[in-house]
């Protein structure tokens, strides 16, 4: 089976987090978000996917390549223009001639995808769509099913007085080629506003699957901490990284002075330097080539690749953006830093 991860958002809501990188590729414990999800995909025996791909696309190609050094064959389709999710589809569309996977590359969700596609074989249907249930659903695609869990209606974003479910599209859809001939070519299309309701018309099957037990839009620098909490806590079980059995993770060929105290839970990345004195942790995740000097602390932060923490410098609640210097004695509690005046980048 192949997978189509449509990775063309321009990632507004992350700046300036994105102003450099596009969304889907911002590092979630040190590797890009969607490799994360790639990997993820290989424990089910997917190793061929599709990247719809247009703002920043040669930052997203120039990583992966053909993907061989990851173990999967890459195959990429670039838009000229924003496409929107069903004309991205649609455009990705010669390229399968069966059953395909297609994700959002912009959340972050724990699923068996074996049973999501196996429960999609078993309900003989055109789409399986995965939700999620969320305590306010206005924001997102509110999607209202009967017994059997066939959808009935989508709408999206709905007013509280709009609201017949508490249970959102989660992004993560299995496709039978035939729904591609309901997507017009040429022109943007949303498969949420359009062609999930035209399917619908046209008495096409559509199921919903409620198997997502971790679910996260990382769509904002707020939801992207929050996301580095969950896992660190143990509320999201992210492939290659467990806190379940122990807090501090440390990648190797680093230099930790004896002196400083790290606190757990935490990830070091790759060939990092903690000087003396330094507090580290809890909840702090240091990128590889880092760089935190004598007497600095880092508590409930993200520091990205190659950042240089200076002495006595301290950063709480913070996301410092790589090549970052934090400078010394200064204090960070911005959710989003990466060129602030605290900050030499």
């Amino acid at each position: 089976m192949k997978a189509l991860f449509l990775a063309g958002g321009m990632g507004t809501r992350m700046k300036p987090l994105t102003d450099d990188i596009p969304k889907s590729m911002v590092p979630i414990m040190n590797k890009p978000l969607l490799e994360r999800s790639m990997m993820n995909l290989i424990k089910y025996g997917i190793r061929d996917i599709v990247l719809s791909v247009g703002h920043m696309s040669e930052y997203i190609q120039e990583y992966f390549g053909d993907g061989s050094k990851f173990g999967l064959n890459i195959e990429y389709v670039f838009e000229s223009s924003p496409l929107g999710t069903g004309g991205a589809i649609k455009s990705a569309g010669h390229l399968f001639t069966d059953t395909f996977l297609v994700m959002n590359a912009d959340i972050l969700c724990e699923i068996d995808i074996a049973d999501l596609i196996g429960y999609h074989s078993s309900k003989a249907a055109s789409v399986t769509i995965a939700v999620t249930e969320v305590i306010n659903p206005t924001a997102y695609g509110v999607i209202e099913y009967d017994k059997d869990n066939t959808a009935l209606s989508f709408t999206e974003k709905p007013k509280l007085s709009e609201i017949k479910s508490n249970y959102i599209n989660a992004g993560i859809y299995v496709f039978e080629p035939r729904v591609l001939d309901e997507i017009p070519a040429g022109r943007s299309v949303s498969i949420e506003r359009e062609t999930f309701p035209l399917l619908l018309l046209k008495n096409n099957k559509m199921t919903v699957y409620k198997g997502c037990s971790y679910w996260m839009d990382i769509g904002t620098p707020q939801k992207y901490m929050q996301t580095h909490e969950d896992i660190m806590s143990g509320k999201c079980h992210l492939f290659g990284v467990d806190f379940d059995d122990i807090n501090i993770i440390n990648e190797g060929n680093s230099i930790i002075d004896n002196t400083a105290s790290i606190t757990g839970p935490v990830y070091i990345g790759n060939n990092v330097k903690i000087g003396a004195h330094a507090v580290i942790g809890p909840y702090a995740v240091i990128g590889s080539d880092v760089i935190i000097r004598h007497d600095a602390s880092i508590v409930g932060s993200l520091l990205w690749d190659h950042v240089d923490i200076g002495s006595h410098a301290e950063a709480y609640g913070s996301i410092v953006a790589s090549y970052c210097h934090v400078k010394r004695s200064s204090i960070s509690h911005d959710i989003a830093v990466t060129k602030t005046a605290s900050l030499a980048c």
